[in-house]
């Protein structure tokens, strides 16, 4: 018999762990609150991410190993095709924060395929169209500034893809923001289907990647 898997919920209580102090405390926070939650909601996505891309999905839990002093101000969990890693590949994410849950296809500083994703979507910007005017991008994943895809014009998403393409640390993120007082509000059903709509409306992005 197969156990069908409880979708969690996200609550105020774990958006305020990033207000713990100290590397230690904070990391038992996140492994104790959140990591659970991630495995959850990793499971059930990398099923439906793999029906969807007719491959098989693997599910990454931020581990934060490389840090020893200051604590992760985000966390999150990320779906790729590769089963040892997804920082090197186009993958999904799924992350909180102090303020916000963010719901991401990402392109990250170690993603060989930026350069070549930048330079065919520059010349394919109808696929950049189809995205939700309510959607965000971000620039570097360690920064809290994201724009409002309703606010880029065709030569501000050039401007962007040209830097992707030229710029080493450069990085594309791009989906869904739910401020924290929102999420707490959300069933995890509810939550699970915006989760689903948002990549669906992403795989264009994801596939493009893939085939630069």
């Amino acid at each position: 018999m197969t156990t069908k898997i409880q979708i969690p919920v996200f609550t105020e209580s774990d958006f305020s762990v990033f207000q713990i102090p100290g590397l230690e405390n904070r990391m038992e926070a996140l492994q104790k609150t959140i990591r659970p939650k991630f495995e959850a909601f990793g499971q059930i996505m990398a099923q439906n991410l793999t029906a969807q891309l007719g491959d098989e999905v693997f599910v990454h839990i931020a581990k934060h190993a490389r840090r020893t002093v200051n604590p992760p101000d985000e966390t999150w969990v990320a779906w790729a095709t590769n089963k040892r890693g997804y920082k090197a590949h186009p993958h999904f994410q799924l992350g909180l924060c102090g303020t916000h849950l963010f719901a991401w296809f990402a392109l990250i500083y170690e993603c060989d395929k930026k350069q070549p994703f930048a330079r065919k979507l520059q010349d394919h910007l109808q696929i950049w169209k189809q995205i939700p005017k309510s959607f965000y991008v971000s620039e570097d994943h360690t920064k809290q500034d994201i724009i409002p895809v309703q606010e880029i014009t065709n030569v501000r998403i050039v401007e962007i893809l040209d830097r992707l393409s030229k710029v080493k640390k450069a990085e594309f993120l791009c989906g869904l923001v739910i401020p924290a007082e929102e999420v707490a509000t959300l069933s995890g059903e509810q939550l699970l289907g915006r989760l689903e709509e948002t990549f669906e409306k992403l795989i264009p992005l994801y596939r493009f990647a893939c085939q630069a």
